[in-house]
């Protein structure tokens, strides 16, 4: 569609040569003599922007504006002005036009105003039906579930929503942490605010600061301008944090200063920059038991786990998983152009009884494997991937075969010791290849170099580090 344009002038050349203008530029026009006019036909005609001059008889262009703020608050408003006006201009923009346009009119300029005033308009819907979706998308509501533990969680966001307390959020790999974090951040008053996450396990270890902090023009090699970092990005708004625990000690350091002083230094910079950030942290590691061997720092563990969230994983909520397979069903549904109807009951019990080692987003990946795969109106067993058909294609750990004496046992050295196995066990595996023991794991490459480093099970080669973006 045209973008929309009413004119009101009470001089008829320049609502000629208005008309005749912007014509050319595509628009389509309307024109009035007057204030009253134009209120007239706003009652039967929506516009995209009013162009009116200030000095009119009847209704003047200030009352005009006035009554467009209050019955029509979407419609862009630009004033004319005579030369030597500026002060009636600017008192104009106080009270919500975009802007004004001053006679003798330059062409150039008046074509390249309403161009950038529509331009606006256009940006300020598509922004607001993006708000509307993300905040659709990602409230608590739409964290699926009606178990016990999902609705203590439900009752958990309701509480911290509109509190600007620092928020820890713990669980399992695929848990749903950073829907957790987003549903926070969309039902509070920061839902208008800028929503930032950025994962720390997955920035390279020497990029980490200018990443988060910003640097400076030429305070590394390959800083060839000045960049912002995720904090400024973030600032009026939430950062979260995810895999919080795979940050190294130097820069747990620099987040500590900036959640407590409520300023950044950029890398290279002198210059200290305030920003006022809610953080939302995530971690699957045990951040406590980081804290005993030295790899957390204590005080920054404090800082962030104010309040602690804990996702559970899904067989810890069973029931869900009904609810969350129709889910991601209609949500591929409508992706792929499917009409998949149902699930069935065979296929349905086969999935309640799997163990899902990569929790919800597991699930959501099978679904969608299977929703993409499958030609029929119902997903039957056979649809299914085959570990999920074979109880024995994926073993869970059990704690069978450990016992507990009377005299209790070190859970610490029994879980060190299964992690252990399990490493050696992935590197065997993954035929000495760490970065492809590491994906075997669920892990990530940093992570993974910690481990090796704690139990002495080799080094990391310089053509194993990972590339970019792993």
């Amino acid at each position: 569609m045209k973008p929309r344009i009413l004119v009101v002038d009470d001089e008829e050349s320049i609502r000629e040569f208005l008309e005749i203008m912007l014509r050319k530029e595509g628009y389509e026009i309307t024109c009035v003599e007057d204030g009253q006019k134009a209120i007239d036909i706003l009652k039967k005609k929506t516009f995209d922007l009013i162009i009116s001059d200030l000095q009119m008889p009847n209704v003047t262009g200030i009352e005009l504006l006035k009554h467009c703020r209050e019955a029509y608050p979407d419609v862009l408003f630009m004033m004319i002005t005579a030369f030597g006006t500026a002060e009636s201009a600017v008192e104009a923009m106080k009270m919500g036009a975009y802007d004004y346009i001053t006679k003798p009119f330059k062409i150039d300029e008046v074509r390249i105003n309403i161009a950038n005033a529509l331009r606006s308009k256009n940006l300020e819907v598509e922004n607001r039906v993006l708000r509307k979706e993300l905040q659709k998308e990602y409230s608590f509501q739409n964290l699926v579930g009606n178990s016990e533990a999902m609705h203590k969680i439900f009752d958990l966001i309701r509480k911290v929503s509109d509190s600007p307390t620092n928020i820890l959020v713990t669980g399992e790999s695929g848990t749903g942490k950073e829907m957790v974090a987003k549903a926070i951040h969309y039902n509070s008053p920061l839902k208008d605010r800028p929503f930032v996450s950025v994962n720390c396990g997955a920035i390279p270890e020497n990029l980490v600061e200018s990443e988060l902090f910003g640097h400076k023009k030429g305070s590394f090699t390959g800083a060839s301008s000045d960049k912002e970092g995720l904090f400024e990005v973030a600032d009026g708004g939430t950062l979260f944090l995810d895999e919080i625990g795979e940050l190294p000690l130097n820069s747990q350091v620099r987040i500590l200063r900036a959640i407590q002083e409520r300023t950044i230094r950029r890398v290279g910079g002198t210059d200290d920059i305030k920003v006022e950030v809610r953080i939302i942290a995530a971690t699957n590691r045990d951040l406590e038991h980081m804290v005993q061997q030295g790899t957390f720092r204590q005080d920054l563990y404090y800082r962030l786990n104010v309040i602690n969230i804990r996702t559970p994983g899904l067989r810890e909520r069973r029931d869900d998983i009904p609810l969350l397979a129709v889910h991601f069903l209609n949500k591929y549904n409508e992706r792929f152009g499917k009409s998949i109807q149902n699930v069935s009951k065979e296929a349905m019990d086969l999935l309640k009884k799997y163990d899902f080692p990569g929790n919800v987003r597991e699930l959501e990946n099978i679904i969608e494997r299977t929703v993409a795969l499958e030609s029929g109106a119902t997903v039957l067993p056979e649809s299914l991937p085959q570990f999920v058909n074979t109880p024995t294609g994926r073993k869970m750990v059990s704690s069978d075969g450990i016992e507990i004496t009377d005299d209790g046992i070190d859970l610490q050295k029994v879980l060190d010791q299964l992690e252990k196995e399990l490493l050696v066990k992935a590197i065997h595996q993954a035929s000495g290849v760490k970065k492809r023991a590491a994906k075997l794991l669920s892990i990530t490459f940093r992570s993974m170099r910690y481990r090796v480093e704690k139990f002495n099970l080799g080094k990391i080669d310089d053509d194993e580090l990972p590339d970019e973006g792993d």
